[in-house]
């Protein structure tokens, strides 16, 4: 394990805004809006890139360079000590990072939260923006 600890700092770094749909481009998003996904978090990324047979790490003390924010980032170990792929269906970042963004939005968690706010954030949200400081 120790060995494995060491060369972490080879890994790929995915940091949630990367695929975050509501960021801009300048914000630091790095695949289109379509293909993004709302708000990741750490452990989103992380469990989604172990669903995929990649090795990963969170790192929470870590934050966002444009954003500092913005706490947390993901290494995923892409590519083995020779060289070869961790796994042969995924061979760039770009292509993590669309993967991660399509298994997100069904990650168990999420979907639960979705579930339960769905149900009783409807009627707050209307009454969100009062009008009342027109006067």
């Amino acid at each position: 394990m120790n060995g494995e600890v060491a060369n972490i700092k080879k890994w790929v770094v995915i940091y949630p805004v990367y695929i975050n749909s509501k960021k801009t481009i300048a914000e630091g998003r790095r695949i289109c809006a379509s293909k993004a996904c709302e708000n990741p978090n750490c452990t989103e990324i992380s469990d989604c890139a172990r669903h995929l047979k990649l090795p990963s790490a969170i790192e929470l003390d870590k934050a966002y360079p444009r954003d500092f924010m913005q706490r947390g980032r993901v290494r995923v170990m892409l590519k083995r000590e020779d060289g070869s792929l961790t796994n042969p269906e995924i061979s760039s970042r770009k292509q993590l990072m669309l993967q991660i963004a399509e298994l997100v939005p069904r990650h168990p968690g999420r979907v639960k939260k979705q579930e339960a706010t769905s149900s009783s954030s409807n009627a707050p949200a209307k009454s969100g923006k009062g009008g009342k400081k027109k006067k």
